[in-house]
């Protein structure tokens, strides 16, 4: 059990320097919002070694979330990347110290600019400190390190400083879950977020229909060619009557029916769950699990099937 305790003694420490973090969201936190909420440009974070690694994180979540904002190597910045700097934009500067030179070297050019600088240290009467705009005090009692050199309680703290000023800012500006997707096309988060049901429907000749007036024997014949394990039901103005699945197939054997002369309207199942054309994959998901059914119908506004979605699509799509 020692490097269990080892690792809960990290978490520990960490967890305390976070809920410590909360007395510090005041007007500085506000302050900071205001500024990026204002900016016309970009959101420049910066940072040094670990410090840096954090920044880059931060520029990724922000950028994510609404808030255009891109990663500057501090050590670059001195050898040209200034550049990318414009009158426009807003600089976040992380260093727990305070004092990283390579920050320092950059603060004539920003202050010429005229930008805005947000610095998270944990030193305010360090030279970031009290030549930002703006400080966040992320200042930890000590790391979890047990030698107190490799930077962990403190880049932990900036990250979770970073995530809090992202999501405030995601709240302000009404940022939708469709917004999310558009910046992550890829993966299962633009799968979810995006695709629509249209495009992975069983439609035209691959939509199983039967008309209610057909026996039994005819829609067990349709729910087995089209292989979508059941089969839309329609009256003769084809509006949508209801469905006849595997299931109601089970449930027909176990009754004493004629299935070449009986109607499908006395066996089918009414009511059927539906959906529109245009929602999103991921809510038709949702309809399947919350009613524990396996395939949905999509009607028009007339209630006519158009197309079935079945949850192996949706599988299959990354829709989970």
């Amino acid at each position: 059990m020692k490097f269990c305790n080892l690792g809960l003694a990290v978490i520990e420490t960490e967890a305390q320097a976070i809920f410590q973090l909360t007395q510090r969201i005041g007007d500085h936190f506000e302050k900071a919002c205001e500024l990026m909420i204002a900016c016309k440009g970009r959101v420049v974070v910066t940072g040094m070694g670990k410090s840096g690694h954090i920044a880059n994180k931060i520029a990724a979540t922000l950028s994510s979330t609404g808030t255009p904002a891109f990663f500057m190597h501090p050590g670059e910045a001195s050898h040209g990347d200034l550049g990318m700097i414009t009158r426009q934009d807003v600089v976040i500067a992380i260093s727990n110290s305070g004092q990283t030179q390579e920050l320092i070297v950059l603060l004539p050019l920003l202050k010429r600019l005229d930008v805005p600088l947000i610095t998270l240290t944990g030193n305010p009467q360090s030279t970031l400190a009290l030549t930002a705009t703006v400080n966040l005090d992320i200042s930890v009692e000590h790391e979890a390190c047990p030698l107190g050199l490799a930077p962990t309680t403190s880049t932990t703290v900036s990250l979770v400083m970073g995530d809090a000023l992202a999501i405030a800012l995601l709240q302000v500006r009404g940022f939708s879950a469709e917004d999310f997707a558009l910046s992550h096309p890829g993966g299962v988060l633009g799968k979810r977020l995006l695709l629509r049901v249209d495009e992975i429907l069983h439609r035209n000749d691959a939509l199983p229909i039967v008309n209610e007036r057909v026996s039994i024997r005819d829609a067990l014949i349709e729910v087995t060619d089209k292989k979508l394990g059941m089969t839309c039901v329609v009256d003769d103005q084809g509006y949508l009557r209801g469905v006849y699945t595997d299931g109601d197939v089970r449930r027909t054997l176990t009754k004493e029916y004629d299935i070449n002369s009986t109607s499908l309207s006395e066996v089918m199942s009414r009511n059927c769950k539906t959906i529109r054309p245009g929602l999103l994959a991921a809510e038709a998901l949702s309809l399947m699990q919350n009613h524990s059914i396996t395939s949905l119908v999509v009607v028009d506004d007339d209630h006519r099937p158009t197309g079935v979605v079945h949850l192996h699509d949706l599988l299959r799509a990354g829709v989970y």
